[in-house]
């Protein structure tokens, strides 16, 4: 392992569309970055099961008291269903986000969201004052199909109506044995950025199908860099042995984490 942030070969994970300025900002500090997307975002279309009752609930978004955003991702998708239907914001609605990153985004929509400042996750949202009173309130959760079911079980024990407006899939990209081998295994990497426990899913699957044995495998001896504690476990769980737990999913934070 290299003592000195310059040349560090860094595995980026992040998706595509969001992995630029991450990627630029690991070439300024001295870094190799090297991309990898694990998750590619395919927003519902209109040939989708779900598209429909989707409209249908951005239409009818000035019948819910809180919306919330869990990602950027969210946010994008969602914002683009909104301006499509509403050309002036719904009153009425408090606007939230999981992750300052989130709230962020939703400011560039002209969105004026709440976010806790005492964390990036549903267990930091649910701890605020924001949703401490929620009985007989709708609630919709603007997501990707899937996911925690935390943040909705939760609020529906307050009492709340909650609803999940699915706005994109997850998905594997996918990755042929070659560039599989030449990107994580021909050339030892120093360090590998995981987002999300959807990411470290996908690069376990991606490794185990191509026949790699992990319990053998230098992939594990990485300096592994995660967004929260809850991704920490399922990382230790799936034997990485030298993981550092950022202080949140933004850029800045991952890089002070890799680089500490």
């Amino acid at each position: 392992m290299r003592t000195s942030r310059n040349n560090l070969r860094v595995l980026v994970t992040r998706p595509a569309h969001q992995a630029t300025h991450l990627i630029q900002d690991l070439k300024t500090s001295g870094a190799e970055a090297i991309p990898f997307p694990l998750l590619e975002i395919k927003p519902v279309s209109e040939s989708d099961s779900g598209f429909h009752a989707l409209k249908q609930q951005i239409i009818d978004l000035d019948l819910y008291q809180h919306v919330i955003f869990i990602s950027p991702n969210a946010v994008r998708i969602g914002c683009d269903w909104i301006d499509q239907y509403w050309p002036q914001l719904p009153l009425g609605v408090q606007w939230l986000a999981i992750g300052k990153q989130s709230a962020a985004e939703l400011s560039n929509y002209g969105i004026d969201a709440y976010h806790s400042p005492l964390g990036y996750d549903s267990e930091a949202l649910l701890n605020s004052p924001a949703l401490a009173q929620v009985e007989s309130e709708k609630i919709l959760i603007m997501r990707g199909e899937g996911g925690r079911e935390k943040l909705a079980t939760e609020l529906r024990a307050r009492g709340a109506e909650v609803s999940y407006a699915e706005l994109y899939r997850r998905h594997c990209p996918e990755y042929s044995q070659q560039d599989v081998e030449g990107t994580l295994f021909s050339k030892p990497l120093d360090a590998i950025l995981i987002s999300s426990a959807a990411g470290l899913n996908n690069l376990m699957k991606l490794v185990i199908d191509q026949g790699k044995e992990l319990s053998t495998d230098s992939l594990l001896n990485c300096h592994l860099v995660v967004p929260s504690e809850r991704i920490r476990q399922e990382a230790l769980k799936a034997g990485f042995n030298r993981i550092t737990t950022s202080a949140g999913p933004d850029d800045q934070s991952m890089i002070k984490a890799l680089l500490q």
